[in-house]
C-alpha cells in the first residue's frame, strides 16, 4: 500500500543526484513516515476499528470530521489510483506492442480493475498473500543489479549517451520522494480482519520504513558504483539500465533476459499497488454506511469473506471511468489531499489523548503529550512545503493550490448538502422504531 518496489523512484536521482537523492531517499522516512508510523501504531493499537483513520477522525473530532477525513482520502484516489492500470499497460507495451493499438491497452486496463476487484471481493488474505508474492517476485531484478554492481565498478561509465526527456528538478524530487513514502495509514481500514491488530500494526510498520528504505536506496547506490550518470533516470528507465547491466554479465540474451524481467517487474508493482488499495479504500464506504453517513447498501458483505462486495464495486466503477482521460499522477495534489488528511488523524492522536487519557494504548508515541505534538511537526512543515510548491502548478488552468483547496471546499458542501438527506433518513427510522413499540 505504500510502496511498489523502486519503480516509481527514478525521478528522484535525476532532479537531485544521487548524493542528495540517496540523502533524501534516508531522510524523508526519518521525518515523514516514521512519524506517522508512530501515530498509526498507537491508534491502530487503541481503534482497531473497521475504516481505520476515518474511524479515529470520527471518535475524536464527531462525524464532520471523520467524512472530511473520508472525503479526502477518497477525492485522493482519483489522481492516484486510475494511474496503475495505465502503468501495467505502458509497462506491457515495451514487451509487446501490440497492446498498444486502438483500443487494446483500455480494455487490459480494465481486466486489470476487473481482477483486482474480483480478488478483493475474494477476501483479503487472497489479497495479502499475492502482494507478498508479487513484492518477492519484482524485486528479484533488482537484488541481483546490487549484487553484480560491487564487480562492475565504473563498467557502464559513459555508456549512456541518450538525454532523457525528465524535466524534474530537486524540489521536484522531494515531492516525489514524499509521495513515494506515503500511504502507511492505508493498511489502518481493514484492522478489524487482522489478527492480533494491537501487536501486528506497529511491528509491521516499523519494519516496512526499514524494508521500503533498503528497496529504494540500494540499488541507486549499485547504479552509482557502475558510473551510470544521474541525468539518465526517468520514469521507466530501469528496463533500459537493466538491459546494460545484463550485458555485462553475459550476451545480448542476458541482457535482453535482464530488460524482460524488470518490465514484468512494472507490470507487477502497477498491479500489486492497485490491488492492495482496493482493499483500502472499500472500507471507507463501508465503515461510513455502518454510521449512517452513506446508504445503507454500501455496507453489504459478502456472506463467506466478509468482503464490501458493493463498496469494491462501486469504486472500480468510478476508477474504471477514468482509465480513458489520460491520467498523468498529479503528485502535487495527491501529496495536498492526503497531507490534509495525515493532518486530521495527528489532531486526533492529540484529541484522544486529551479527551480518553484512560483508553488502553498497547503502542504508545514515547515522550507524553508534547512526544505527541512533535512528532506532526515535520510532516507539518513538509506539508507546508508541497503547498507552497502547489501555488506554482498549473492544473486545467488554475494554480494547482487552488485546485486542491476547490477540492477540499467541495467536501465541506457535500457533507452539508447531505445533512438533510440524512437527517430525513434518521427521523424514518426512528418513526419505524416507535411503530413497532405501539
Amino acid at each position: 500500500m505504500v510502496s511498489g518496489g523502486t519503480y516509481g523512484t527514478e525521478d528522484i536521482i535525476h532532479g537531485a543526484g544521487y548524493g542528495l537523492g540517496i540523502l533524501l531517499l534516508l531522510l524523508t522516512p526519518l521525518i515523514w513516515s516514521l512519524p506517522t508510523t508512530y501515530m498509526i501504531g498507537e491508534l491502530s493499537s487503541a481503534l482497531p476499528s473497521e475504516g481505520g483513520y476515518y474511524a479515529w477522525v470520527r471518535r475524536a473530532m464527531g462525524n464532520f470530521w471523520g467524512f472530511q477525513e473520508a472525503w479526502l482520502s477518497l477525492v485522493a484516489s482519483i489522481f492516484d489510483m486510475a494511474i496503475y492500470p495505465t502503468l501495467f499497460v505502458a509497462y506491457l507495451t515495451r514487451l509487446i506492442p501490440w497492446f498498444a493499438v486502438g483500443h487494446r491497452g483500455w480494455m487490459v486496463a480494465m481486466g486489470v480493475v476487473s481482477v483486482c476487484a474480483l480478488m478483493n471481493i475474494a477476501g483479503i488474505r487472497v489479497v495479502a498473500i499475492s502482494s507478498l508474492w508479487l513484492f518477492f517476485l519484482l524485486s528479484a531484478p533488482f537484488v541481483l543489479i546490487v549484487l553484480i554492481a560491487p564487480a562492475k565498478i565504473g563498467a557502464l561509465q559513459g555508456a549512456v549517451t541518450t538525454p532523457t526527456t525528465s524535466s524534474v528538478g530537486l524540489i521536484g524530487g522531494l515531492l516525489i520522494c514524499m509521495w513515494n513514502y506515503m500511504g502507511w495509514d492505508n493498511a489502518s481500514t481493514i484492522a478489524t480482519q487482522v489478527k492480533r491488530p494491537q501487536k501486528t500494526y506497529p511491528t509491521a510498520m516499523i519494519v516496512a520504513v526499514i524494508v521500503v528504505s533498503l528497496t529504494y536506496v540500494l540499488p541507486f547506490a549499485a547504479m552509482w558504483l557502475t558510473g551510470v550518470p544521474a541525468a539518465a533516470f526517468e520514469t521507466g528507465s530501469w528496463a533500459d539500465i537493466a538491459g546494460m547491466m545484463g550485458g555485462l554479465v553475459g550476451g545480448p540474451l542476458i541482457a535482453r533476459g535482464f530488460r524482460v524481467a524488470l518490465v514484468l517487474g512494472g507490470m507487477m508493482s502497477a498491479f500489486g499497488m492497485f490491488n492492495a488499495l482496493v482493499m483500502s479504500y472499500s472500507r471507507l464506504p463501508l465503515a461510513m454506511a455502518q454510521d449512517g453517513l452513506l446508504p445503507s447498501v454500501f455496507g453489504k458483505l459478502q456472506r463467506k469473506t466478509q468482503a464490501p462486495w458493493v463498496a469494491i464495486t462501486f469504486l472500480a466503477a468510478c476508477w474504471a471511468l477514468c482509465l480513458g482521460l489520460g491520467f498523468e499522477r498529479l503528485i502535487t495534489i495527491d501529496v495536498l489531499l492526503y497531507g490534509m488528511s495525515l493532518m486530521l488523524e495527528f489532531v486526533a492522536l492529540i484529541v484522544l489523548r486529551i479527551r480518553e487519557p484512560e483508553l488502553r494504548r498497547p503502542f504508545k508515541v514515547p515522550g507524553g503529550m508534547a512526544g505527541a505534538v512533535l512528532i506532526g511537526v515535520f510532516p507539518l512543515l513538509l506539508l507546508g512545503f508541497s503547498i507552497v510548491h502547489g501555488a506554482g502548478e498549473q492544473i486545467l488552468g488554475i494554480s494547482g493550490l487552488a485546485f486542491g483547496l476547490m477540492l477540499i471546499a467541495a467536501g465541506f458542501v457535500v457533507y452539508w448538502a447531505t445533512a438533510r438527506l440524512r437527517r430525513v433518513r434518521w427521523s424514518a427510522g426512528a418513526l419505524k422504531d416507535e411503530q413497532r413499540a405501539a
